[in-house]
């Protein structure tokens, strides 16, 4: 079974029971929901069939954040190569051949003679050789059509967005209203950005987790800050494959997924992972080795996008992407990979964590236990990487379902009327007939001996089978006694 996770983006024209239930049986572990196209009502049917489906799914919502778009158009404008065109900021006036309006209305205010104007996802680029007060007149580069409400990147220029729009604040409050896990803020250009999100969901008193979609050359070069205001990151390809050279997107997914993975922080990869599939039963072979090496730099979850909203083939997709996943966790050359040292400022916890993962290495240990009220104690475990599946016990549901998207933790809810023991044993069964373990295998596990707010204090080894002997004495903390292991 594979250990990276799989974020899925759902339709609510495609959003039935048992259509969810099929992706969740084949592997996805989050599913995404696309405001640029489900209305409310839309978004509260996902939600509620999701939940159908099983209350441990993850959900996460989009944010339109600071994005340029086209207006209206009668029908798709077809442009040729040397054609002019007049570039005005007004949202509210639909665009023709000759006159072209967009979203932002400073548009020629921080757009200069120059700048290159890329619209469709780059598929239509226009040069900016004149500029006249409001209106910005660009030469079209190259033969295309664009229709309307199509996407505008300006590479390497800054422009003054807010960084929520009216749109997403609905939204923000409507994913309060229904409880949902994440909110994949897009655009992020600074810390600011996530900043603006966290506090609409203080002010409501919202636990929502903020993921981070790097889409431009700002977000690359702020990353650091971001990683440090975020849950997680999302490394979306699409428009930062627009808005910074193409040569270069593989060595920022890189250099990204390290930074989280060093930082404790998920990080997930997206756009285009099967785009083939959309159309097609079966992917490319360049498509097949772009999971892989997504996989081979460690990162915590891969996405899909059109695949599963609009695809043709949206089971075969997930079906597809988990059995890659899972190959490509077998392939992977220990001896080549680079360990990621124990922090600076190591904490207890995290030193006893890196104990655990360790303890798979040199002493066999071919599973972890630990017991999480806020996740922490299992996102440092996965951050380290190990060969071997990590069982969180979860005191806390929503803390099972933002554990969905960090590598290799398999997160269980305990509900108040189930003991830790009874738990404890049933997860070791679990893993006994899912294959993980033999009863001869050593088993880890992490836990606290201080009650609440005590932290995680140590690390146990045994055998699988001892743990089943009924003079074996349990030190899971009791979640009616509000003990907690962090």
């Amino acid at each position: 079974m594979k250990q990276t996770k799989i974020v899925a983006s759902i339709s609510d024209l495609r959003c039935d029971v048992d259509f969810i239930r099929k992706l969740f049986f084949a592997g996805v572990n989050v599913v995404r929901i696309n405001t640029a196209h489900a209305k409310p009502d839309g978004i509260r049917t996902i939600v509620r069939n999701v939940r159908a489906v099983s209350p441990h799914i993850g959900i996460m919502i989009d944010t339109k954040g600071p994005e340029i778009r086209t207006t209206d158009v009668k029908a798709p404008i077809a442009y040729h190569t040397g054609d002019m065109v007049k570039i005005f900021g007004r949202p509210e006036m639909d665009s023709a051949h000759d006159i072209l309006n967009v979203s932002y209305s400073d548009i020629a205010t921080d757009v200069h003679v120059g700048d290159h104007m890329l619209f469709d996802d780059g598929l239509l680029d226009m040069k900016v050789v004149e500029a006249d007060g409001p209106m910005l007149v660009a030469e079209v580069m190259n033969d295309g059509l664009l229709g309307a409400h199509k996407s505008v990147n300006v590479p390497g220029v800054h422009v003054e967005l807010p960084a929520i729009t009216d749109k997403d604040y609905r939204n923000i409050l409507l994913a309060i209203e229904l409880d949902i896990d994440f909110i994949a803020h897009s655009f992020v250009r600074s810390a600011a950005d996530v900043q603006a999100v966290q506090k609409i969901l203080d002010e409501h008193g919202s636990d929502i987790k903020i993921i981070s979609k790097i889409e431009n050359q700002e977000g690359v070069d702020n990353i650091d800050e971001i990683i440090e205001a975020s849950y997680g990151i999302m490394i979306a390809r699409g428009d930062l494959g627009i808005e910074v050279p193409i040569e270069q997107i593989p060595g920022i997914q890189r250099r990204i997924i390290r930074k989280c993975i060093v930082r404790k922080t998920p990080v997930i990869v997206a756009t285009q992972m099967l785009h083939t599939m959309i159309s097609n039963p079966r992917p490319t072979r360049a498509e097949v080795t772009d999971i892989a090496n997504a996989i081979y730099y460690r990162t915590d979850a891969l996405m899909l996008s059109g695949e599963t909203a609009s695809g043709k083939y949206p089971l075969e997709a997930v079906q597809t992407m988990a059995a890659i996943a899972e190959q490509a966790e077998k392939d992977r050359q220990r001896d080549q990979e680079v360990e990621i040292p124990l922090s600076a400022n190591c904490t207890q916890k995290e030193f006893l964590a890196h104990a655990a993962m360790d303890s798979t290495r040199k002493l066999g240990v071919a599973g972890i236990i630990t017991a999480s009220e806020t996740g922490q104690t299992a996102r440092d475990i996965a951050a380290f990487r190990g060969p071997t599946p990590v069982l969180a016990i979860c005191y806390n549901e929503k803390t099972q379902r933002w554990l969905n998207l960090s590598y290799g933790i398999i997160p269980i809810y305990q509900k108040e009327h189930v003991s830790s023991q009874y738990l404890f044993t049933a997860s070791l069964r679990m893993l006994l007939q899912k294959g993980y373990l033999r009863p001869e295998d050593k088993i880890a596990y992490l836990s606290g001996s201080f009650g609440e707010g005590g932290g995680t204090t140590f690390l146990e080894i045994n055998k699988v089978s001892q743990v089943f002997d009924q003079s074996y004495q349990f030190h899971l903390p009791d979640h009616t006694a509000k003990q907690t292991a962090e």
